[in-house]
């Protein structure tokens, strides 16, 4: 069995290409974005995250997944928040452990990356955000968590679907092969 490598190269590739997914998460989250009441949004940011985890590992998708949420909150005026700064960071960290084998595309893999996308969209949606708004923002828990609860079963199926078409598409052997020649050099 082929050992996952979930190690991050360090490279010019790398900052460049998490520096663009940063740039995506943002324009998707704070300017695409569609708000539900005030602590509800519809976006489809989180998959930037995701693809960062998934294309370069743990630590890169972490990265991005701060310095996305701590521009977004410069960029919007809000202090930062803690909990819904880690719910950005594990959008980017818990998906990477799911991350099916390059070789062989099967349903089994991707049911365990759709898999892992539910436990991380339960962990940051429905956990560290709605704790950060409740505990640090001082929401009340049962008027926000209808809301959210709604938001967390439309949005999570629209990024396994968008997850799972860009992470089977070319930009993923395209991301692997620049990763595989700055190893190799």
């Amino acid at each position: 069995m082929q050992k996952r490598n979930l190690r991050t190269v360090w490279c010019t590739f790398t900052f460049v290409s998490l520096g663009i997914l940063v740039a995506i998460q943002i324009i998707l989250t704070r300017l695409l974005a569609v708000n539900i009441g005030g602590f509800g949004r519809i976006t489809f940011g989180p998959v930037a995250l995701i693809m960062a985890g998934l294309w370069f590992g743990p630590a890169a998708g972490a990265l991005t997944g701060l310095t996305a949420d701590l521009l977004g909150c410069l960029m919007q005026g809000y202090a930062v928040n803690p909990l819904i700064t880690l719910a950005a960071v594990c959008w980017g960290v818990v998906p990477s452990f799911f991350r099916p084998s390059a070789r062989v595309k099967n349903a089994r893999q991707t049911a365990v990356l759709a898999a892992g996308i539910v436990l991380t969209g339960a962990l940051s949606s429905l956990l560290f955000n709605t704790m950060g708004l409740v505990l640090i923002l001082g929401y009340n828990f049962y008027a926000i968590m209808p809301t959210r609860l709604v938001q967390f079963a439309a949005m999570i199926p629209m990024y396994i679907i968008v997850t799972i078409l860009l992470y089977y598409s070319p930009a993923t052997d395209m991301v692997r092969q620049s990763l595989r020649s700055k190893t190799a050099a």
